[in-house]
């Protein structure tokens, strides 16, 4: 299996579909919570809402750096999410982040084997595969929180 499509399956295994890891992914913990639900502070926790933000602001920066070449993303604005103040905006909310997602994965399929191993955008930030393999790990260690955020909000 060429790199591009095992790693493509790897962030659809976290991001959308998959049970192998952490026997969940993000799609599916997200379905059933409310917008209350998602909004509800747990003492000094980040929201539900303000984790799925923070993945979906590395998506879609990262989506458009690819568009544009250019990485203009700063983790100082990774949680600076809108206010969410009712179902639709929560409703939107997972749309973009499923939207960007599954774009992001699509376009990891398509990228040619040899880009892996190139600068990410400078080289100051290492190489792609160093890149893409940080946003596994990272959407896994937010996942297994909004898990436990999950759990403490059903007490």
């Amino acid at each position: 299996m060429n790199r591009n499509i095992f790693i493509a399956n790897r962030l659809r295994e976290v991001l959308l579909n998959g049970h192998w890891i952490a026997n969940t992914n993000y799609r599916e913990q997200l379905s059933d919570i409310s917008w209350q639900q998602a909004t509800q502070q747990i003492n000094e926790l980040n929201t539900i809402a303000g984790l799925t933000y923070h993945i979906n602001y590395y998506l879609r920066g990262l989506l458009t750096a690819f568009e544009t070449g250019k990485l203009e993303i700063s983790d100082k604005y990774s949680f600076d999410l809108p206010e969410i103040t009712c179902k639709d905006d929560w409703d939107k909310l997972i749309q973009d982040f499923v939207k960007n997602a599954a774009c992001f994965i699509e376009k990891i399929e398509q990228l040619d084997v040899e880009v892996f191993e190139k600068p990410f955008f400078d080289e100051k930030y290492g190489s792609y595969l160093r890149n893409i393999e940080g946003v596994i790990e990272h959407s896994y260690y937010h996942l297994g929180q909004i898990v436990l955020i999950k759990k403490l909000i059903a007490q």
